[in-house]
């Protein structure tokens, strides 16, 4: 059994690529990824992606606003209300991107901070992205005291220090089928270094399909071929890399 941990499934494209999100739940489930976490990243966006989902008990949903939609409408009350909506498991997609929008940071921070003050209150764990910004990340959440409520490095594609800086504040490092890619060393080396007891599995559909897909519409089906790669990696059985990663899931989001 397996969990993708981070998906965008009100992105996929359920028309040319997918008849639908049962499609999507099917394609899934023929391969035995049971549940899967969908991801918020505006406010404006999360009402349709929370109708979306809630047919189906085995999809969990986050809400947040993404670093590089920190200039979408914003209202801290709103985002307190669905928040604390019980579909909802966690705080995010949240963090910092200096890489894309450098000069939006500032605003980056307070959206950020925000939000993990919000993690914080409602004891739900964050979800983080953050490119080219090692430092303020850190300092944010040590500062705003996310190690009461934990969460996870998303799509981590950052040094072995920052992730073990992440794991001290009881954060948990999730890999996406960036792993896979050719040019993607220090990442490997990363995870060869890093428990299974600190990892999960994503996707990120529909964006970074792993190899064998890559140039197509990532999928929750493919995130497979994440823990397969991971287990390659570290010499371990794909069955261990699995059972690891849901325990780890569930221990962090569903506890």
């Amino acid at each position: 059994m397996f969990i993708d941990s981070h998906c965008h499934l009100d992105k996929l494209d359920l028309q040319d690529v997918h008849n639908g999100l049962d499609d999507v739940l099917q394609k899934a489930r023929e391969v035995k990824v049971t549940e899967m976490l969908s991801v918020g990243v505006t406010l404006d966006s999360f009402p349709k992606m929370l109708g979306m989902i809630e047919p189906h008990s085995n999809i969990y949903a986050s809400c947040g606003v993404h670093p590089l939609d920190v200039e979408s409408p914003f209202a801290l009350d709103l985002l307190h209300e669905y928040a604390s909506h019980p579909r909802v498991v966690a705080i995010g997609e949240t963090g910092l991107d200096y890489h894309y929008q450098p000069e939006t940071s500032q605003l980056q921070k307070l959206r950020f901070e925000q939000q993990v003050d919000l993690a914080v209150k409602l004891n739900k764990p964050l979800i983080i992205h953050t490119r080219n910004a090692r430092e303020d990340t850190l300092s944010i959440l040590r500062n705003g005291h996310a190690d009461q409520c934990g969460g996870v490095i998303h799509c981590f594609t950052e040094d072995l220090p920052f992730a073990e800086a992440a794991i001290e504040l009881g954060f948990y490092i999730s890999i996406s089928g960036i792993v896979t890619f050719k040019q993607a060393t220090e990442l490997k080396e990363v995870v060869k270094e890093l428990p299974l007891e600190r990892l999960l599995i994503e996707t990120d559909s529909p964006y970074l399909a792993p190899v064998p897909h890559r140039g197509k519409e990532n999928q929750p089906a493919y995130v497979v071929e994440v823990a397969s790669y991971i287990a390659q990696l570290k010499g371990c059985s794909l069955s261990e890399v699995a059972e690891k990663t849901t325990q780890n899931f569930k221990k962090l989001f569903l506890q």
